[in-house]
């Protein structure tokens, strides 16, 4: 093993080279090239093949890094591949967009010591696009069918990872979900310089060619309830995500030009899917040739200002309450959003929105840490008399995402929710209070990241498995 691995020493960290700073900030293509063969092979054998392997630890998918590693510094790419892929449903999707410098990467061992982490998420994006290009990634083969169905609620990350799962095994699944094309955030909240939406879309074309239905433009509690929905499958899973914009109540929050974040990054990827968007083309929803302050310090809130790069504002700010040890959107976003442009505004909270009409003004306290609160984070408080006024004719609230009223908009009042309404769930099964009813990823957890959406989807299907299974053992006793 040690011709081909723990060359850590000799070999330094090295990830696939960005485009330049000039370039990328002209269009929406994905910034980081693609490692070669030779490079991903370089990369994979600094791993240190530690004992207790802390990346896969920190991984939610406990995902087999080390061994996946070690098969890439071999030239086993086909190997690595099917390694890969066994616990992660979208592997080519969380080497994109995984925060992997608060996960594996910065759990690294050989980071720890000093010698800079392997770059396992870049490892990870060639292993599976190499896949691709190979066509070793293949539709579900079933090989005996079941006759029971499961209705799938949302198609973002938890839903499509829990319908290849137990489509996997044999059962029908159909999939509802209220937009007109399957991916849920990984199409219209994440940017195409993140996450290009081919790849998402020849995913889920994967999963159509192995026997999932698809239904688009179907809302639960309009197009049907979600008690009738239960009449239809044998089992049921709620996977919507949370779609809520939280909201600051200050004053000019009418004016308009104000816009929560979501709908801004979903006008710009329909724009760059090729649809006609009226408020995009109208300029409304537009950041260019305008000064664009983006309000928030989390993932979300850079897809807004790098965003808002690539349509050519005038200027681009992000304010948030703490300083940038404490912000919790990833640092290597911070550091690309940075190059590009963006200027942060630490240790801000905005106090007022000025206008006639339209925002002109945002009027913002400065802040200053206080003592730790019950969380750990110290709490901003604001300096009296500090306030500024920043230019701006465009707002953009990143302030993060709460669950819609799905017992009210399921029409199904009886669901169980929690102080935050969230679904309440058995954490063990993933079932709700209603009987073959299951729910699974942020609409459970709250909003977290894509690769938590996939072992809670991942999670759920084992659940509903063993409750089909459950219940064909108590008919065959009856018959």
């Amino acid at each position: 093993m040690t011709d081909k691995m723990l060359k850590f020493v000799k070999i330094g960290q090295q990830t696939p080279p960005k485009r330049k700073v000039d370039n990328r900030k002209d269009d929406f293509n994905e910034i980081y090239d693609e490692f070669i063969t030779k490079k991903a092979k370089e990369q994979s054998s600094r791993c240190s093949q530690c004992g207790v392997p802390f990346c896969q630890v920190h991984c939610p998918l406990s995902n087999n890094i080390p061994d996946w590693l070690k098969l890439t510094a071999e030239g086993r790419l086909k190997e690595a591949y099917e390694l890969s892929q066994s616990t992660n449903n979208m592997p080519e999707v969380c080497g994109r967009i995984c925060p992997q410098d608060r996960l594996c990467e910065g759990n690294c061992v050989i980071e720890q010591s000093g010698h800079g982490t392997v770059t396992i998420g870049s490892v990870e994006k060639y292993i599976t696009d190499n896949a691709w290009e190979q066509g070793w990634v293949k539709p579900i083969e079933v090989s005996s069918e079941k006759t029971q169905s499961i209705g799938i609620i949302g198609a973002g990350p938890a839903g499509l990872a829990a319908a290849e799962q137990l489509r996997k095994n044999g059962y029908k699944i159909t999939v509802y979900d209220r937009y007109d094309r399957a991916g849920g955030l990984l199409i219209y909240g994440i940017p195409n310089f993140k996450l290009e939406k081919h790849v998402v879309e020849r995913r889920t074309k994967l999963l159509i060619e192995g026997g999932i239905e698809f239904v688009q433009n179907f809302e639960v509690g309009k197009d049907a309830s979600l008690e009738q929905l239960r009449k239809k499958h044998d089992a049921i899973l709620i996977a919507t995500g949370v779609y809520k914009p939280r909201e600051i109540d200050l004053p000019g929050n009418d004016l308009e030009n104000i816009f929560p974040a979501m709908e801004f990054l979903t006008a710009s990827n329909r724009k760059g899917l090729g649809d006609k968007v009226e408020l995009f083309d109208k300029g409304i929803l537009n950041a260019e040739g305008k000064d664009v302050v983006v309000i928030g310090g989390g993932d979300t809130a850079m897809d807004c200002v790098r965003t808002s790069v690539r349509q050519k504002a005038k200027s681009v700010k992000c304010l948030y309450r703490r300083d940038k040890e404490n912000m919790p959107g990833s640092a290597r976003e911070v550091a690309n959003a940075e190059e590009e442009g963006v200027e942060f505004v630490w240790l801000s909270s905005p106090k007022e929105f000025k206008g006639t009409n339209k925002i002109e003004k945002l009027v913002v306290d400065q802040i200053q840490l206080g003592e730790p609160d019950e969380s750990g984070r110290r709490k901003p408080v604001i300096k009296k008399g500090s306030e500024f006024e920043i230019k701006t004719d465009m707002v953009i609230k990143a302030l993060g995402f709460d669950p819609e009223n799905l017992p009210y908009l399921f029409d199904a009042k009886e669901l169980q929710i929690t102080k935050w309404g969230t679904i309440k769930t058995d954490f063990d099964t993933m079932e709700t209070n209603l009987k073959g009813v299951f729910a699974a990823g942020d609409i459970v957890r709250g909003a977290s990241l894509v690769v938590w959406a996939i072992k809670d989807g991942r999670d759920a299907a084992v659940g509903i498995k063993n409750y089909l299974e459950t219940i064909e053992i108590k008919k065959s006793k009856v018959a």
